[in-house]
């Protein structure tokens, strides 16, 4: 997408609109240029996947999307594993169950179109012992009632022809997983976006919202201003897909401050070039139930890289992708939260070790090697870093289904938020677009 695709708020306009922008709550003047029908808060997969949707939709409807960065996707859509996942761990009968599976499909329909390069390289799920290769059974059953396409058990002595130097007790074959640049899927969608007549805005970051002044005599309800420090937009009807930030957004309408949003980030090995031959498929261990995330595991990237990871170690800041990220106000909002106490205490093993091994990453070298031995510490160094913002409720839970919530008052009844996507966010998120379209078509009889 070429730099003059985004489209900008001018100097002009912003200087016009500063003179009018208070604090949160207050009387604003309406912008000249006219009001948006919906802004779209958010420039990740979610935030450009609906904002398409409802453009497709609703060809005559002005619709915008606003992001705080200088560019698309730069948080979690950018910094994810690539991977298009088939839906096998999910709860049957259950909304990510649903979603994965349909946008799995969607997927591969869009990149296949587009001709956006990507490859249908597999997964295999491995146990390596009795206990695991029970619950490997389960994982199975899960698989087919959420009608994963194509999944098989493949016994010890077949590993080996879906992963030659794999090593196992038994294991699933996913022949529908795959893999992706999804910042690169997220900027399609935004082209398509562009390309229907919709605005995008950068360099936007949303400092609150507020009701406009409009003339006397008028019936209609006075548009939103979504403000930034030094311009603004008029909308008649928000949507914030805000990720690591939705919870703070929410709370500016009126929201309660649950679900909260905790930084864990997940820091991810690189094989050197010369081992990559050792990795063709996505391989992956059984996760354990007793803890929430799926254990190291291989994942091959479209450029020919592989990752080893992730792990999960909670972050000092929302966009903490190093150690020495640290930012005081995040920071203090973690130490006034009782949930995430209340997971430390319940994870306080798990947390240690997470820690340990992000320190000496030489400690995960023991876990590869239980999938592909022969793997030594020289082979791997370190590589990227994510951060994952994983929804907590006050009891410390993680809340891992989709949560939508609206305001309080005039304003706050025409916004809506998406508080939690959950992953597979990324392969569900044409599917999540369709759904929170619907939702705002009924919500805001669009």
């Amino acid at each position: 997408m070429t730099t003059s695709m985004i489209r900008t708020l001018t100097t002009r306009t912003s200087l016009t609109c500063v003179n009018s922008v208070y604090r949160n709550g207050s009387t604003l003047s309406a912008d000249s240029c006219g009001t948006y029908d919906l802004v779209v808060v958010g420039g990740g997969i979610v935030g450009c996947a609906t904002a398409r949707e409802m453009k497709s939709r609703h060809p005559q409807m002005r619709i915008a999307i606003v992001e705080k960065e200088a560019v698309l996707a730069k948080h979690q859509t950018g910094h994810n594993s690539g991977v298009i996942h088939a839906g096998i761990y999910y709860k049957p009968g259950s909304m990510k169950a649903k979603l994965c599976v349909e946008g799995l499909k969607l997927s591969y329909d869009y990149v296949c179109k587009k001709d956006i390069p990507h490859k249908k390289v597999g997964k295999l799920i491995v146990a390596q012992n009795e206990q695991q290769v029970s619950q490997l059974h389960d994982l199975y059953e899960r698989g087919l009632k959420n009608k994963c396409p194509d999944i098989e058990l493949v016994n010890k002595e077949c590993i080996a022809n879906y992963e030659s130097k794999c090593k196992g007790e038994k294991a699933i074959w996913s022949p529908w997983t795959g893999i992706v640049d999804w910042a690169l899927v997220c900027r399609h969608f935004a082209e398509d976006f562009q390309k229907m007549g919709g605005d995008v805005f950068l360099d936007f970051e949303v400092a609150g919202f507020a009701e406009a002044i409009e003339s006397k005599g008028k019936n209609e309800l006075a548009p939103i201003c979504v403000y930034s420090k030094n311009k603004y937009l008029n909308a008649k009807h928000v949507l914030t897909c805000a990720g690591l930030h939705s919870d703070r957004l929410a709370v500016m309408t009126g929201c309660g401050l649950s679900p909260r949003i905790v930084p864990f980030r997940g820091e991810y090995l690189l094989l050197k070039d010369s081992k990559k031959n050792l990795v063709s498929t996505n391989i992956y261990p059984v996760p354990d139930p007793r803890f929430p995330f799926l254990g190291v595991h291989f994942t091959p990237r479209v450029n020919g890289d592989i990752w080893l990871g992730p792990n999960a170690v909670l972050a000092f800041a929302r966009e903490g992708y190093r150690w020495r990220d640290v930012n005081i106000r995040d920071c203090i909002e973690m130490a006034k939260f009782p949930g995430l106490y209340k997971l430390c205490f319940r994870y306080v093993i798990p947390g240690i070790k997470e820690a340990v091994k992000s320190l000496f990453y030489q400690l995960s070298v023991k876990e590869l090697n239980k999938f592909i031995p022969g793997i030594e510490t020289s082979d791997v160094k370190r590589g990227p870093a994510g951060v994952r913002a994983q929804a907590l409720d006050n009891d410390g839970n993680l809340v891992d289904d989709f949560v939508f919530d609206n305001g309080t008052g005039t304003l706050g009844q025409r916004v809506l938020h998406c508080r939690n996507a959950p992953s597979p966010g990324a392969t569900s998120s044409m599917a999540i677009a369709k759904f929170i379209s619907d939702k705002l078509e009924k919500d805001f009889k669009f």
